[in-house]
């Protein structure tokens, strides 16, 4: 692992001042949140990375994967821009594949994303 984190990790903001990813995070217990904010810190830490931990959704588009209690897997997906992890969507899996909605949702938050920077660079 190196000693600087070669991304710096944010929040998806909506328009309002949501940060619906943190809130889901406070939502689950406190175990789960651990585990998946070591799996966070170490993509922040050691990316690039592949599967297990990691996987391309499509251009610009990741998933974090964390194995939760239960059997549980937790998916954060995220974006990034510059040296920027953006944390765009989290939930539990629920199938193999993540559904039209989740993924939408990410894509949505994704484009969004880039819209903001293009305006505030």
């Amino acid at each position: 692992m190196n000693d600087q984190p070669v991304l710096s990790v944010t929040f998806f903001r909506t328009d309002a001042g949501r940060l619906p990813v943190q809130q889901w995070l406070k939502s689950l217990n406190k175990a789960d949140r651990k585990v998946i904010g070591r799996d966070i810190h170490f993509v922040q830490f050691d990316w690039p990375l592949g599967m297990p931990l990691v996987r391309k959704i499509e251009t610009y588009l990741w998933e974090v994967r964390s194995r939760l209690s239960s059997g549980r897997i937790a998916r954060v997906l995220f974006t990034i821009r510059s040296k920027e992890m953006v944390l765009l969507h989290g939930f539990i899996k629920k199938s193999q594949r993540i559904s039209q909605a989740d993924l939408s949702l990410a894509r949505h938050r994704k484009n969004l994303c880039q819209s903001r920077r293009i305006v505030n660079e």
